[in-house]
């Protein structure tokens, strides 16, 4: 056996189930060793979209997310996917070739491009050590939440390996099939702070994030004792889907009202949430009396983008638990008596009973449930001339399309009417890789949701620049057999740069297109296809819904373009 293959036996004993590449002579035998024990390889047409698929596959399915590339522009290829997944703390390993001999056309510093990036460079330099370098990029991906590039030189790849493999193949086993670690504690003084700061409240808001997604009943439990109300950022959105005091998402896609409560909270604490300039709106939505708190399983994570003051290291559903059990010890027993000076410390009982609790009343419930989503927001339908208001179509698909959903949006002018008029069931229900801010990863990352929730229509929201960055990947969602919808939002533009700039007077030929049939372009990678230009053309898409869903559609959808989205000045605030 030589090296390339024990390798890929090691990691699929690690647990590795699916891996995303695109084959070539560097990464042929371990690719094809993973496929031997029992592996899923799912072939890419682009090594971006590979390591894209990879990264949504990871964030919906929650396993090891595993790519396999070529040495030098195999690597390359593959970087924005890559540097996506490394901000977003994605446990991946990407499996490279590299190339050892500078007179090498593929030679290049692959360690220093993955550092770049944020990736964990890692090497299999020796073939008696060649296991344990594998066995230990997996544990740095899996239990540090690290990106980790695992280099394979060509020349160690096709050496032979010792019989000691066989005994690293049982503890790669060992690191598969071991108990999760138990939840890390926060210090009692932490969650004692937590508690007097919520009791002490009278406007408490909870933001979730990704490091949240597994503690929606805890965080919702403590809600309830502290009288707090419920957000997510993006990434976790439809976290708290079906609870009266559900405001969906904080920041730029936030609804007005939405808005408004948070920046009128007295206490807004971050659960797994960076609490970043798009979770924030550039601090905008933290009141200037307001006192800041995050729970992270970091303490670097703990102010980076706003001043905490106070951060509480630990599992978010520990620490929710203990707080709340806290708060249940303290509060006063007898109806009514809702000012009774608390024995935990000198933290007071500021909220009532029942519903009227904290920032939760009959009031609030009222105005939640008739203008907590977009869709309650009114507007002024500006379609015609053979263009549909975005805002229209979104409405209109969110009607048509089965709750089970899977959405998964691209970047640009266009991503915040499928992310905030396209309702999701949980918050498995939303795919967004947007980390980098890059365009054209939507359509990957559609792929990468859809093979990790096979129970799920899975819908890809793209605008035109990103769909045609990524159109090769539409043959991979025909190969695959996807019954995926993709929604095209075509303005013939990148509409982003056209209304920064253009109301400056610049030059914008270089970012306008002439028109392009997206639907064509599709039925001829094996789509059925729909354009759209007015309300009646979503006929079209019931149709394919009712149908057998054999064949994917993609709807091109022409879109007005008059108009900027209001959450672009904030985007380009961030550049």
């Amino acid at each position: 056996m030589i090296v390339a293959e024990a390798v890929g036996a090691i990691l699929a004993a690690a647990g590795a189930e699916v891996v995303f590449g695109v084959v070539g002579s560097g990464n042929f035998h371990v690719t094809n060793a993973l496929v031997r024990h029992g592996v899923r390889f799912v072939a890419a047409r682009h090594e971006g979209g590979a390591a894209t698929m990879a990264d949504a596959y990871a964030r919906m399915s929650g396993d090891l997310a595993v790519v396999s590339v070529h040495q030098g522009p195999g690597f390359t290829n593959a970087i924005t996917g890559i540097a996506e997944a490394a901000k977003s703390g994605t446990p991946m390993v990407v499996l490279s070739g590299e190339a050892t001999d500078a007179r090498s056309n593929f030679a290049m510093d692959q360690d220093a491009v993955a550092r770049a990036v944020g990736a964990v460079p890692m090497r299999v330099s020796d073939p008696d050590t060649a296991g344990q370098y594998a066995l230990e990029a997996v544990r740095v991906a899996t239990e540090e939440r690290r990106t980790v590039l695992l280099n394979l030189p060509l020349d160690v790849q096709a050496a032979a390996v010792g019989e000691s493999w066989g005994r690293l193949e049982h503890v790669a086993r060992q690191l598969r099939d071991r108990p999760s670690p138990a939840p890390l504690d926060a210090s009692p003084e932490e969650v004692a702070s937590l508690g007097r700061l919520l009791m002490e409240s009278r406007r408490p808001v909870f933001v979730a994030g990704r490091g949240a997604r597994h503690a929606r009943s805890e965080l919702e439990e403590l809600a309830e004792s502290a009288g707090a109300l419920l957000a997510t950022s993006a990434v976790a959105r439809g976290l708290f889907r079906g609870s009266p005091w559900d405001l969906d998402v904080s920041g730029g896609f936030a609804t007005p009202l939405a808005a408004e409560l948070i920046r009128g909270a007295d206490l807004v604490v971050g659960w797994g949430c960076g609490l970043n300039m798009w979770t924030t709106r550039h601090g905008s939505l933290i009141g200037p009396e307001a006192k800041v708190v995050q729970v992270d399983l970091e303490r670097a994570a703990v102010g980076r983008y706003v001043p905490a003051d106070l951060g509480v290291v630990g599992d978010v559903a520990r620490v929710a638990r203990q707080v709340r059990a806290g708060i249940e010890s303290s509060r006063p027993h007898e109806v009514g008596e809702t000012s009774t000076p608390s024995p935990v410390g000198e933290g007071r009982w500021s909220g009532g009973s029942g519903p009227e609790r904290g920032y939760r009343s009959a009031a609030v419930a009222g105005r939640v449930r008739e203008e907590g989503r977009w869709r309650a927001v009114p507007y002024i339908d500006e379609g015609g001339d053979g263009r549909i208001d975005p805002r229209t179509l979104t409405i209109g698909l969110d009607d048509l399309l089965p709750p089970e959903r899977l959405v998964s949006t691209d970047s640009g002018n266009f991503m915040g009417y499928p992310a905030m008029l396209l309702d999701v069931p949980d918050e498995f229900g939303f795919c967004f890789t947007q980390a980098f801010q890059a365009v054209g990863l939507g359509l990957a990352t559609a792929i990468g949701a859809a093979i990790a929730r096979p129970d799920r229509l899975p819908v890809a929201a793209l605008g035109d620049g990103g769909a045609l960055m990524s159109a090769a990947e539409l043959e991979t969602v025909v190969r695959l057999g996807l019954p995926m919808l993709v929604v095209v939002y075509d303005d013939e533009a990148y509409g982003a740069e056209v209304h920064h700039f253009g109301p400056h007077g610049h030059p914008l030929d270089t970012v306008m297109f002439p028109p392009a049939d997206l639907a064509a372009i599709a039925r001829g990678h094996g789509f059925d296809a729909v354009t759209v230009t007015g309300p009646a053309d979503l006929a079209g898409v019931a149709d394919w819904l009712a149908g057998p869903r054999d064949r994917p559609l993609l709807v091109h959808a022409k879109v007005t373009r008059e108009r900027p989205s209001w959450w672009l000045e904030e985007a380009f605030r961030g550049h």
